[in-house]
């Protein structure tokens, strides 16, 4: 699904090649692209270019990705959504950049598909009045209206139960831990269990009427997909 037109996002990281094929994968999609080869550029560009989406890279000379992320979330008061750029073997850095205040990440090297269902994702939760009603396979999304539709029928939701199913479907394909859902839909203060998890995705699972947990899969061990038709 191409995004409605406006959606600017700004392109940050020292390697040409990683700029050249973002910038045109994701022009082609039709977003309003922007580069910049480090973190003191993309200070100075993101104020006038007001990008809804920063893809940023973590190791670049000058000024890192750290320092650029805290200086973003300092002038940018709208909240554009921060993802990270980062190394497989960096758990430290990437838990650094999440604290620092980025929104999620992404680990080199990566697919363009996830990529884009990360954009999107972004887009729903700290834009959602952008994009307004969203299709994702048998689902319909209207943030503004709270509600979700599955295969014309609207569903019965709590606020939490919307909350997830939104998250898992506007994350489709990608596995979901129970502790990254409990960060991102109960909140990262939440005290409880991760079970509660586990009772949630039950519920879903009545409403939707997927009794073989074909629409959402469990992966033990590892957390939940969602997986469209």
């Amino acid at each position: 699904m191409k995004p409605p037109k406006g959606i600017r996002i700004l392109l940050v990281d020292d390697e040409p090649h990683i700029l050249q094929f973002l910038e045109l994968g994701l022009s082609s999609e039709g977003f309003e692209i922007k580069t910049a080869p480090d973190g003191a550029s993309a200070v100075e560009i993101a104020p006038l270019f007001k990008p809804h989406v920063i893809i940023l890279d973590v190791m670049m000379p000058e000024m890192d990705g750290f320092e650029a992320i805290a200086r973003l979330k300092e002038n940018l008061s709208y909240g554009a959504g921060i993802i990270m750029l980062t190394a497989k073997d960096e758990v430290e850095n990437r838990v650094r950049g999440l604290t620092l205040g980025a929104d999620d990440y992404m680990i080199k090297p990566f697919s363009f598909d996830e990529l884009l269902a990360r954009i999107q994702a972004r887009l729903r939760n700290q834009f959602p009045d952008l994009l307004g009603e969203v299709v994702h396979g048998p689902f319909r999304l209207d943030d503004r209206r709270k509600e979700i539709t599955h295969q014309d029928k609207v569903l019965e939701l709590s606020p939490t139960e919307y909350e997830l199913l939104k998250f898992m479907v506007m994350n489709h394909g990608i596995v979901l831990s129970k502790t990254l859902i409990l960060d991102r839909v109960w909140g990262y203060d939440f005290g409880g269990e991760e079970n509660i998890v586990e009772v949630y995705v039950r519920s879903l699972r009545d409403k939707l009427g997927d009794k073989e947990h074909r629409l959402i899969r469990t992966l033990r061990g590892v957390g939940y997909r969602v997986d469209l038709p």
